[in-house]
């Protein structure tokens, strides 16, 4: 039963007969399971080794408690584990990597996979996604396939980075005109997806992992895509992600909080109103009117003894609200 943690069935016995009867020596357990004291010995040295028993004295050793022993045996187990198979996924890369190359000097119209049909498309996407370990960098704007809803998006992104995976999107207002999105994603960027925005993009770029990266063939459709692989056009894809990267604005600030920050739904309106959205596009967002959100970008700027829009952003910028 224990196997997994690295105690054959025999150590195993060995350590219930001490929990069974804690004070009984190596022959005395000898008897019970019918072995030599010699072999008993050699499983309790095993045993004290793992920590699941604790000497004494000379002869008399005595169980750890099978909730801290074994648990602390689990953990370590698990992190092995992990880092056995992480070790092994980096070792398949490395030869997909060697075996792509070698095809490559054959038939370099291996360096792109060009992807037709909405169906091909949205299982390609899903194969390459669902692989994805390290990085997910993406370039943000419409047009979409298949079925997308906030609780998905949400439900994906915070298991990429339960992950541990490295979340940059560069998003333009477009990306965000579904109702809630924009709100998802700067409570998305408190977790841990790094989220910049744009006014414009020239195409819907996906990078994972930094070995692969998905473009749009036409601008305004999504279901004709390229897979880059690994090559001299991938290398100039990361610069060009960027090169936009650096040239997009934080959707979240980094600047920590203030105590006499509005609140989040005012929050929520002014980073809209930093990213250049205007009322409509915002009460979209809110599920209001834009006759209220223009009412209460006007509280907002009486609150601060201000004017004009632009002092309004201003000043939360210098607050360090935005």
């Amino acid at each position: 039963m224990l196997g997994a943690l690295g105690i054959s069935e025999f150590d195993e016995r060995v350590y219930r007969a001490h929990l069974a009867k804690p004070d009984r020596t190596a022959r005395e357990i000898a008897e019970d399971l019918g072995a030599t004291p010699s072999q008993i010995l050699h499983a309790v040295a095993r045993l004290v080794e793992l920590g699941v028993l604790r000497r004494e004295h000379d002869s008399q050793y005595r169980p750890v408690s099978p909730r801290t022993a074994l648990s602390a045996l689990l953990a370590q187990r698990r992190a092995d584990s992990e880092a056995a198979f992480a070790a092994a996924g980096d070792a398949v890369d490395d030869l997909a990597s060697e075996y792509r190359a070698s095809r490559l000097q054959g038939d370099p119209t291996e360096l792109v996979e060009v992807i037709t049909g909405e169906a091909a498309v949205t299982l390609r996407v899903a194969e390459l996604t669902q692989s994805m370990r390290t990085h997910f960098w993406v370039l943000d704007r419409p047009p979409y396939i298949g079925p997308y809803s906030n609780e998905l998006e949400e439900t994906f992104t915070k298991d990429l980075l339960g992950r541990g995976v490295d979340i940059r999107s560069v998003y333009t207002p477009e990306a965000l005109e579904q109702p809630g999105r924009f709100e998802l994603i700067t409570r998305l960027a408190q977790l841990g997806e790094q989220a910049r925005i744009l006014p414009t993009l020239p195409f819907r770029l996906r990078i994972m992992d930094r070995r692969v990266a998905l473009v749009a063939l036409i601008g305004g459709q999504y279901d004709k895509i390229t897979v880059v692989h690994q090559s001299g056009l991938l290398d100039a894809l990361l610069e060009l992600f960027d090169a936009y990267w650096q040239r997009a604005q934080p959707i979240v600030s980094t600047t920590p909080e203030n105590p006499d920050q509005p609140s989040t739904e005012d929050l929520v309106l002014l980073r809209m109103l930093q990213a250049g959205y205007k009322d409509q596009a915002i009460a979209r967002q809110l599920g209001t009117s834009a006759r209220t959100v223009t009412r209460r970008i006007a509280t907002i700027a009486s609150r601060l003894g201000l004017d004009t829009r632009f002092q309004v952003g201003a000043e939360a910028a210098k607050r360090g609200w935005i």
